[in-house]
């Protein structure tokens, strides 16, 4: 019996004592290669000693002051770093500390925003179905996934959403990317439209899916398109890079390589790499210089933002990244990690499809490959390849419902960004056993 409230409390978890590069071990000392970073969080691994040095010189230095009362050095050093990195315009940086959090300051800021240019009318949000944006209840308002959000739907405020732009399901055979990004893009414009142009505050999209389609990145021009219906109607763009920011696909910031600048964009995981928690959201400066030439006041906060032990945490991971070029073999390491997989499964009946961006991987099973039939919720293949997969010494972070949030089967990698090739290859070979032994499995 434990008396931690675990997130399954009927599962029997073993203990995690150590971690060591790219490995975490646990008391009986079992090696896992921690090929999915947690939740694609430990970008750096386990036990760098110059991010630990920095947390410790910090924690005895000051380890927290009260952000109502005092800022900090080290916050003030890490937003001028964020935002001399982010897209031209993200000019300021609110700290949280973690992803729901950065997701509930940027829906706040949204509403606020408007308020104060006297459009209170702006109430609506609109998202896209097979989203997930945070567990907090506004959070999980505007994410899409049915099965999450089905529990609580009495007490979450109203959202819409549209479809997303996920190829290998949403895309028609006979439909060129441009054509597809062009009605997706139609399709919010006419749900704007329908709430009523002057209504809608912003749009809400992780810029890679992340934890509940798989790794999914949008096609060429799909975001320049949104960003420009968003113009057209006034309506704010914000960017989840919870997931995917912080150099996930090999770049710093997930959408520099669709070419755009969102009005809020929200990051956390890679952020801290996990050695303390920590979010953020990257406000515009037209937002920014509303709120300070209005109230002057955001009507937001909670008791850890700016966290001076977070934040230095946090930068000297961002250095590392720097210093060390991780954002080259991040590129290199995703190509290798996929190409691997695609060669292997060219022909497997039961991988549907392998994608992603940089070291931001998913792996989709199916039932039928021709038809993309998934398979029967019933046989709960994704947690029987996460079992599989610890048993050979890999972790992946596996969900089911990726089609609906019922049905629906993938994995998703995301290795720390030290990966070495020769890692690579072990990681594709484990999990290539994994999937292996989970599907004999259904059949016993």
């Amino acid at each position: 019996m434990t008396s931690v409230f675990h997130r399954a409390p009927r599962a029997k978890l073993p203990v995690a004592v150590a971690g060591e590069g790219i490995e975490i071990i646990d008391s009986k000392g079992r090696r896992y290669i921690d090929a999915c970073g947690g939740a694609a969080v430990s970008c750096l691994g386990h036990g760098n000693q110059r991010v630990i040095d920095a947390i410790k010189k910090q924690a005895q230095q000051l380890p927290y002051a009260h952000t109502s009362f005092f800022t900090t050095d080290v916050a003030e050093a890490l937003a001028d770093r964020l935002v001399e990195s982010a897209p031209d315009g993200l000019g300021h940086v609110y700290f949280t500390s973690g992803g729901s959090e950065a997701i509930e300051a940027a829906l706040k800021l949204a509403r606020q925003y408007f308020v104060e240019k006297g459009e209170g009318q702006r109430r609506h949000f609109i998202a896209r179905r097979q989203s997930y944006h945070g567990n907090t209840l506004g959070a999980l308002a505007i994410g899409g996934n049915a099965w999450r959000r089905e529990p609580f739907l009495p007490i979450l405020i109203e959202a819409h959403h549209v479809s997303p732009c996920f190829a290998y399901r949403e895309q028609r055979a006979d439909e060129t990317d441009a054509a597809f990004a062009q009605r997706l893009a139609d399709e919010l414009e006419h749900k704007i439209i329908e709430l009523g142009g002057d209504t809608v505050a912003a749009f809400v999209a992780e810029t890679v899916v992340g934890a509940t389609a798989g790794a999914v990145p949008p096609v060429r021009e799909y975001f320049k398109k949104i960003r420009a219906v968003c113009d057209k109607y006034g309506v704010l763009l914000i960017l989840d890079e919870i997931m995917s920011g912080m150099g996930r696909t090999g770049y710093l910031y997930a959408c520099e390589e669709d070419g755009i600048t969102p009005d809020l964009l929200t990051i956390a995981k890679g952020l801290g790499a996990g050695y303390q928690p920590i979010g953020a959201t990257l406000v515009s400066d037209d937002i920014y210089n509303t709120i300070v030439r209005g109230s002057g006041f955001f009507q937001h906060g909670h008791t850890y933002i700016g966290h001076a032990t977070a934040c230095a945490g946090a930068l000297e991971v961002q250095r590392v990244i720097e210093e060390d070029g991780l954002l080259h073999n991040v590129q290199a390491r995703g190509e290798q990690l996929r190409a691997l997989l695609r060669a292997h499964y060219a022909q497997h009946p039961h991988v549907g499809d392998i994608r992603g961006r940089g070291l931001f991987v998913g792996v989709e099973l199916v039932a039928d490959r021709t038809l993309k039939k998934p398979f029967d919720p019933a046989f709960n293949l994704h947690a029987r390849i996460k079992r599989e997969a610890m048993k050979h010494g890999l972790m992946v972070y596996p969900m089911g419902g990726t089609v609906d949030g019922v049905s629906g089967d993938h994995i998703l990698l995301a290795p720390p960004f030290i990966c070495t090739a020769t890692q690579i290859d072990t990681i594709g070979a484990r999990l290539v056993d994994a999937i292996h032994d989970a599907l004999a499995s259904m059949n016993t």
